[in-house]
């Protein structure tokens, strides 16, 4: 099956060897999203709510180049360094899905990409 790499300049360059996305066979792979700002390439500033918001607005980017939209996500991965701040990252999802909402894993993890404390990746389905 092949795959087609998805690019936007509208999100942050990828900082390693992979696609912001790939797609194949109607299913759209995002690859983890970190609170950078796509302008200056610098992690946002502000708490753990401002760097959730900022992932999930580079991951919503992605998902528009790709041709879907937060309705054709069908889950995400959230990744936190510090789990005790679950509750902010959660009502920043509720604000940007509607039900129903993706299924989902939520993951504490040592550390992220540039110091971020919050990564999301997900999956949508097109069509």
């Amino acid at each position: 099956m092949p795959r087609e790499p998805i690019n936007t300049p509208n999100a942050p360059a990828a900082i390693g060897p992979y696609s912001q996305a790939t797609c194949a066979g109607g299913m759209v792979f995002l690859s983890g999203q970190i609170p950078l700002d796509p302008n200056s390439g610098l992690i946002v500033e502000g708490d753990i709510t401002a760097q959730a918001r900022q992932a999930f607005a580079n991951l919503r980017e992605v998902c528009e180049a790709a041709g879907g939209s937060f309705a054709d996500v069908v889950r995400v991965g959230l990744y936190l360094t510090d789990l005790s701040e679950f509750s902010a990252v959660n009502a920043v999802m509720q604000d940007v899905f509607q039900a129903p909402y993706p299924a989902r894993s939520t993951i504490e993890v040592s550390a992220l990409p540039r110091g971020a404390k919050f990564e999301v990746d997900a999956i949508l389905v097109l069509g």
